[in-house]
């Protein structure tokens, strides 16, 4: 994946296109840049700003946009009119998802968008951005609505949308108790995303969200899906953040590994020839826990299903810590005797592919459902704890897979287990 940076130069590397190209390395993307001014500051104070001229802005959009397939692109500091008339005059008219980071003011107090600037800011850049990501402060310069209260959001949001803005974030407000909020709006209706508060300022998170958004848009996720992502990831690098000057922390980011391992086991199953035959007719899901989990909201998986489309597969939902009920439940049932097992997937049952597993040297286990006592048939999540349990009851060592025949109504099952999704993918891989 390529995205394009456009945007300041922070020599601190905590925000602006530095601390882009920082997190794209984290996502495992490509990060190309425009440099729109170059700034003098550091984790303590702002120093200094100078504008890259327009024409060598418009030179160096060229130069990127002629040559690379670009993704996504992502819009930060943008200084004065001149900039941003340049930026307008390459951009108009591309069909390239851009998200809009409004920097108006640094943490440590520089200018980054001229006052004289704001009015080219609202009929130039907003009318091409997929997404604007204001923070509180920012939504108020551009939209006039002081937002002192939850409801001041949507109005700030309608002026923002009116403005041109297909999607609003507006990011960071602090309504809810205890907690660090995310306002969305779009198609004219608005909601809010609610995390916990870190009770610490640090230098880059901004740009972080608007980076790690532009990546899950280019993603496909969807986009309640993107902004759950986006905030995760910027969460985490706000927790990794690092005071190593004498100022404000700068975020650290850094990817979700369980994400990033299941993500790409996903990727890598979809991949494996002939995969589409192992999908039930429940469709499957695919999950990979955190360490010691105390419950599903501890197992990250797919929200929705992976499901067979045609000859390949598709995913169809967001991975969500939560996503998955039924496979989370069987690892975190089998995690009780055997903590090592942290992933699984579910797919369909087949006498030869059991057969196959037995082949490949894989240890096999089984129960039967007819044996379930009324009392777990009738009680939600209950069937898979105790049809695994009762697999693994007698065992030593754990299974590498576990079947079920099925029973009235229920479609049998095998689900394969593993440490992590790479081993579950190879233990596939075999039987293919």
């Amino acid at each position: 994946m390529n995205i394009l940076s456009i945007g300041g130069s922070d020599p601190s590397s905590g925000a602006g296109v530095q601390g882009d190209i920082r997190a794209a390395s984290a996502l495992g993307v490509n990060c190309f840049s425009v440099i729109t001014a170059i700034t003098s500051q550091n984790s303590a104070k702002f120093l200094g700003v100078e504008a890259v001229s327009p024409k060598t802005i418009e030179m160096q959009i060229d130069a990127i946009l002629s040559d690379f397939k670009i993704d996504a692109i992502t819009i930060g500091m943008v200084y004065d009119s001149d900039t941003i008339r340049a930026i307008h005059s390459k951009l108009k008219g591309k069909k390239i998802p851009i998200i809009l980071d409004p920097v108006i003011e640094s943490t440590t107090g520089g200018v980054l968008l001229k006052k004289s600037a704001l009015e080219s800011f609202r009929k130039l850049l907003i009318p091409l951005c997929h997404t604007i990501t204001p923070n509180v402060s920012e939504a108020e310069a551009l939209s006039g609505v002081k937002i002192t209260k939850e409801s001041d959001l949507t109005r700030a949001a309608r002026k923002l949308s009116s403005l041109g803005a297909k999607k609003i974030v507006i990011t960071g407000h602090k309504f809810a108790k205890n907690k660090i909020s995310d306002f969305i709006f779009e198609n004219k209706k608005g909601r809010t995303i609610s995390g916990d508060r870190i009770n610490y300022e640090t230098h880059g998170s901004g740009c972080t969200f608007s980076f790690a958004l532009a990546y899950a848009v280019a993603s496909k996720n969807t986009f309640d899906g993107a902004v759950k992502f986006a905030k995760h990831f910027t969460y985490q690098s706000i927790e990794n953040s690092q005071k190593s000057g004498h100022g404000v922390k700068i975020t650290n980011p850094g990817q979700d590994k369980i994400r990033k391992d299941l993500s790409s086991a996903i990727a890598e199953f979809g991949n494996l020839r002939d995969s589409y035959g192992l999908i039930p007719e429940c469709q499957t899901n695919f999950v990979y826990s955190k360490q010691d989990p105390k419950s599903i909201s501890d197992v990250l998986g797919v929200s929705g299903r992976i499901v067979k489309a045609g000859k390949r597969l598709a995913v169809a939902g967001d991975l969500e810590y939560g996503g998955s009920k039924h496979v989370a439940t069987a690892v975190l049932t089998m995690q009780k005797k055997f903590p090592k097992i942290r992933a699984a997937i579910n797919i369909k049952y087949d006498q030869n592919t059991v057969e196959k597993l037995q082949r490949a040297k894989n240890k096999i286990s089984s129960y039967d459902r007819a044996d379930e006592p009324a009392s777990t048939k009738n009680k939600e999540n209950s069937s898979i704890s105790w049809g695994v349990e009762r697999a693994i009851r007698n065992l030593r060592s754990a299974p590498d897979a576990i079947y079920h025949t099925g029973d009235i109504g229920k479609e049998p099952m095998i689900i394969i287990f593993g440490k992590n999704p790479k081993q579950v993918v190879a233990k596939i891989s075999k039987i293919l």
